[in-house]
């Protein structure tokens, strides 16, 4: 191929991470160029993305300018992608992953003092912060990074919720006042990584993302979608799952809150078939734990 098209939401994380992406193929002798896309998800800023229809949001549209052809890769944040792939499309690569934690920016968890104001755009994050500090106010903030990170100080506004991969990669790591730990904070599915999508019949394409793969986040994130195709749910729903690669084994812990963050249900489970290890986590978690009678779970 003499130009390798890849189609990229058009915020300024997204171009980053696409433009990751131009840097790894270069280095292995192939030349590219971005397809700039604006998504459902980019447009409608201040509406909840529950309303939204959660991860197709920020996707949708990086996925049709390849299967109608204008592109040759999608590029996505592996978050923000659904757990069903898109009929035409194949899960081709995922690059080295960078941290799957969230971090605080404004304030650390304990220098939040009672009843303070924290923002996010996430039920996960909402539920979790919840669950730790039923105190907290949770409110909704949606925008791009720039946004997000200009929040506290104003309008009341304490402390932002943010992935800790997006401030590494537009080098604002410093404004972090706190790395919640993935233990108890259990990320979205596919955080911190960035997921790869070729048409299923372009071979040639596929050859080359699969030179840009890291087998164990390749797999890691299987898993984490396997968990969340499970559940049959996206964003909307405060669920989470991160999959980590040791030793030749490969360990799943997920979690489900309750959307009020007062119960929740968490397991961790260990195994080497990515799919089958994700389906299993999140089918103890809903059948035999309870979580489908969570708060928000249950209808």
């Amino acid at each position: 191929m003499s130009v390798v098209r890849l189609a990229t939401r058009r915020s300024p994380l997204a171009r980053r991470q696409a433009t990751y992406v131009v840097q790894r193929l270069a280095a292995i002798g192939v030349s590219s160029e971005l397809v700039e896309v604006h998504t459902h998800g980019d447009l409608q800023r201040d509406v909840p993305l529950v309303t939204l229809g959660g991860r197709g949001a920020f996707a949708l549209e990086v996925q049709r300018a390849v299967t109608e052809g204008a592109a040759d890769v999608a590029v996505h944040s592996a978050k923000d992608l659904p757990s069903v792939t898109l009929e035409g499309l194949v899960l081709a690569g995922v690059p080295e992953r960078r941290d799957a934690a969230d971090v605080l920016v404004g304030r650390s968890l304990a220098g939040l003092g009672p009843g303070a104001t924290v923002a996010t755009g996430s039920p996960r994050r909402r539920a979790l912060l919840l669950e730790r500090r039923p105190d907290l106010r949770v409110v909704e903030l949606r925008g791009n990074m720039a946004r997000r990170l200009a929040a506290p100080g104003h309008d009341g506004v304490d402390a932002v919720v943010a992935a800790a991969a997006a401030l590494e990669r537009l080098g604002e790591t410093a404004r972090v006042s706190e790395r919640l730990d993935p233990a108890w904070f259990v990320p979205q599915v596919g955080q911190g990584a960035l997921a790869l999508e070729v048409r299923e019949d372009d071979e040639t394409t596929r050859a080359i993302v699969t030179q840009l793969t890291d087998a164990a986040a390749f797999d890691a994130v299987r898993a984490e979608r396997a968990f969340l195709r499970e559940l049959g749910t996206g964003c909307a729903i405060p669920a989470g799952a991160h999959a980590t690669w040791r030793d030749g084994v490969l360990t799943l812990s997920g979690v489900m809150v309750g959307l009020d963050g007062s119960a929740s249900v968490r397991a961790t489970r260990a195994g080497t078939d990515p799919e089958i290890l994700g389906g299993t986590v999140a089918r103890e978690l809903r059948d035999e734990r309870g979580g489908g009678t969570l708060p928000g779970w249950s209808g």
